[in-house]
């Protein structure tokens, strides 16, 4: 457990939730003299169980789930290409390897359908500004070998790549504790409460004050912010990972499938690290995960038929994370009403949208105008707030 003595009686800014945003954002305010903290209990943390797959195309999974939400996802495509810019930005300035590349994301399809839905998703994405094109299997013989003979054809989008989420996220809380900021573990944050000017935060046996609190806590946000009266509509989807023993370079995108439940990539390490939606099994959001013997062997089954190689590879861990998952937009901004609580939630994409959440956030408390418009990000979308 953190040492509660750790914890300031008084500090500005206190971010609830340490993951690859929290981070940011605490490093990002602390590099401008903001005196802040970190609050992390390290349970289910999206970050550090991500598989560090960079998204930009809309994901035919989260198009499958929710097509309600797909058309406002959509839209939003562009902000992706910004948070793949704002990785390497942020790469830059770390200073530190955190395994990121973008060299194009492939979408496979194995039947005319597949391919059809794949066309047409590329011409709508091409209109919005993406960098996207679709392969037949005589260019993708040329450009990736690696598949299998069960694929035909495949979007590819420019724009896509993977980070390390190991590397980075040492990289960017060492960034952050270099530049001031405190960043406290195993620390549950039980209640916030409005009093006088500021935010009365009760984590434990340990009470303290803030002057502005962000909301970055993953799946663990909506409930922070029911007791308020702020309704966030957040589901937790449980999700499989798996990893391999390493390999000689031969993968060389961001893989998914137009139809199927898959991704995966090849690290700089030479791991394979093979994910896409498969279930693990949650009971409820304090108790532990639980990997499933099915999504072990479907995962693993389905990335060896697509990259037929994989199936060489010995599979040498497993593990299970929890996704947050909204209606596919960021929550960002601050709660009207609610003096000094800001929300920086990356949607259903955080750890591709954690970096551009960040900076768009210390933007927002700095009074830096932003370069998009905010509204459709804003917690008032949400029927019954406000």
């Amino acid at each position: 457990m953190a040492d509660r003595r750790n914890i300031p009686d008084e500090v500005d800014t206190a971010v609830i939730g340490g993951g690859v945003t929290g981070l940011s954002l605490s490093w990002m305010l602390a590099e401008q003299g903001v005196d802040v903290v970190v609050l992390d209990d390290g349970r289910h943390a999206g970050s550090t169980a991500n598989a560090g797959s960079l998204h930009v195309q809309m994901q035919s999974r989260f198009i499958r789930l929710y097509p309600e939400a797909a058309p406002a996802v959509e839209a939003a495509l562009p902000v992706y290409v910004m948070a793949v810019r704002e990785w390497f930005r942020l790469a830059d300035r770390i200073g530190r390897p955190v395994g990121l590349d973008a060299s194009g994301g492939l979408m496979v399809a194995e039947t005319d359908e597949q391919l059809s839905f794949l066309a047409a998703k590329c011409d709508r994405e091409k209109v919005l500004g993406l960098d996207v094109e679709m392969l037949d299997r005589t260019d993708l013989d040329r450009a990736a070998p690696y598949l299998g003979p069960a694929v035909i054809g495949a979007e590819l989008c420019h724009h896509e790549g993977k980070v390390n989420p190991l590397l980075a996220n040492q990289a960017i809380r060492a960034a952050a504790i270099e530049a001031g900021a405190r960043c406290l573990d195993n620390v549950t944050v039980d209640a916030l409460t409005r009093t006088g000017g500021s935010w009365e935060i009760s984590a434990g046996s340990k009470t303290f004050c803030a002057g502005r609190v962000v909301i970055a806590a993953g799946a663990r946000s909506g409930s922070l912010v029911e007791p308020l009266g702020i309704k966030l509509p957040m589901r937790s989807e449980p999700l499989h990972m798996n990893i391999t023993a390493p390999a000689e370079p031969f993968i060389g995108h961001l893989v998914q499938h137009a139809d199927r439940m898959i991704t995966l990539k090849q690290l700089g390490s030479g791991n394979v690290v093979i994910g896409g939606g498969w279930p693990s099994r949650l009971t409820d959001i304090d108790q532990p995960l639980h990997v499933l013997r099915e999504s072990l062997v479907g995962n693993v089954s389905l990335s060896a038929h697509v990259v037929p190689a994989i199936g060489g590879l010995d599979v040498i861990r497993t593990w299970a994370g929890v996704n947050p998952s909204l209606d596919g937009l960021c929550v960002l901004g601050e709660a009207p009403d609610h003096a000094g609580l800001y929300f920086a939630i990356g949607g259903d994409a955080g750890y591709t949208l954690g970096p551009l959440v960040a900076r768009l956030t210390a933007d927002i408390m700095t009074g830096v105008p932003t370069e998009i418009d905010l509204v459709p990000y804003a917690v008032a979308r949400f029927e019954g707030n406000f």
